[in-house]
């Protein structure tokens, strides 16, 4: 589980600087101004740049990292090859692209689930419950990018990210209490894509599984009730 990284604009994106710049055609120009044309290309680029990421997310219901050629990729997005190379590389670079656009989009969903809710169990809680359940709906994209892993970009993005979602949810567990908020924080990261992965196999919810994140979060240790006070 990651919280996505803060990018930057998207690669070619015109600042503001240079969309302020932008003049209107002048009379018997014939044709946009240089700034506008160049904007109509970077525009142009960036749809085909999502148009191949949502060809492998769709083609990942249906396919295994084996099976996801550039090839296959090209012909089903309706593009040259070489705008495939163009705008990622090669293919460890775009299994990295496809790593962070589900986990944008799953972490889209969190942030909105989690509105408003104040730092603490409560949140965590809602967190884990809305990754499970992205996963779940999308399970052929989780399923491949758990074969992407091998790849050393990816393994290094999900080391990088891991870190990143720990400190984030930090202040859950420093709401909560907990000595060493960040290890706990991480381990609870491990905890919930483990049992992704659990869920993943079985092919469904495990409630049994939901329910022990929820006791791990009220933090109480077996042996230890209120008879001992």
């Amino acid at each position: 589980m990651e919280v996505p990284a803060q990018e930057g604009p998207l690669a070619g994106e015109p600042g503001r600087h240079q969309m302020s710049s932008m003049r209107a055609t002048p009379a018997g120009g014939g044709g946009p101004a240089p700034a506008e044309r160049m904007t109509r290309r970077q525009a142009s680029a960036i749809r085909t740049r999502e148009i191949l990421i949502e060809t492998g997310l769709r083609l990942a219901d249906t396919t295994s990292l084996a099976g996801l050629s550039i090839n296959l990729l090209v012909e089903q997005a309706g593009v040259a090859k070489g705008t495939f190379f163009h705008h990622f590389g090669d293919r460890p670079e775009y299994l990295l692209a496809l790593h962070r656009e589900f986990h944008s989009r799953i972490f889209a969903e969190i942030f909105d689930a989690i509105a408003g809710m104040d730092p603490g169990a409560e949140r965590l809680l809602a967190t884990s419950h809305t990754y499970l359940d992205g996963c779940l709906r999308d399970r052929g994209v989780r399923a491949l990018l758990l074969e992407a892993r091998a790849e050393r970009k990816i393994r290094d993005e999900i080391r990088a990210r891991n870190k990143t979602t720990a400190e984030y949810f930090k202040s859950d567990f420093q709401a909560m209490d907990v000595p060493h908020p960040y290890e706990s924080a991480l381990l609870w990261v491990g905890l919930v894509v483990e049992a992704a992965l659990i869920e993943l196999d079985a092919g469904g919810r495990q409630p049994a599984l939901r329910a022990a994140i929820a006791g791990f979060l009220a933090l109480e240790t077996p042996g230890t009730s209120q008879s001992h006070a």
